[in-house]
């Protein structure tokens, strides 16, 4: 970094150009992938799946958050959170920051 001033830009969950990362994977995981989605639709599954895993964990750390100020959550009311934030954040097709 040093004395320049450099940006650098920052993308959120699902935005930015795509960018090549290795992956290992068990050869039967891969395999089924493959079945399921053919060779050419591989990389969209992955990237399916990843961001998925994030917009949970995502919520999971808000979820945490507001119990840790608010006191707990029941689980109809974890459930119901679930929904709405998958809703908001698939009609917006936006993602949240996360903490």
């Amino acid at each position: 970094m040093g004395d320049s001033e450099e940006t650098e830009t920052s993308y959120s969950v699902g935005e930015g150009p795509a960018t090549r990362v290795s992956l290992s994977l068990p050869e039967g995981t891969a395999e089924a992938i493959r079945r399921r989605v053919g060779k050419r639709e591989f990389s969209a599954f992955i990237t399916e799946a990843v961001e998925r895993e994030l917009r949970g964990q995502i919520l999971d750390e808000y979820l945490a958050d507001y119990e840790r100020r608010n006191g707990p959550i029941s689980g109809p009311e974890q459930e119901r959170a679930r929904r709405v934030f998958d809703e908001v954040f698939a009609e917006e097709g936006q993602w949240p920051a996360a903490s």
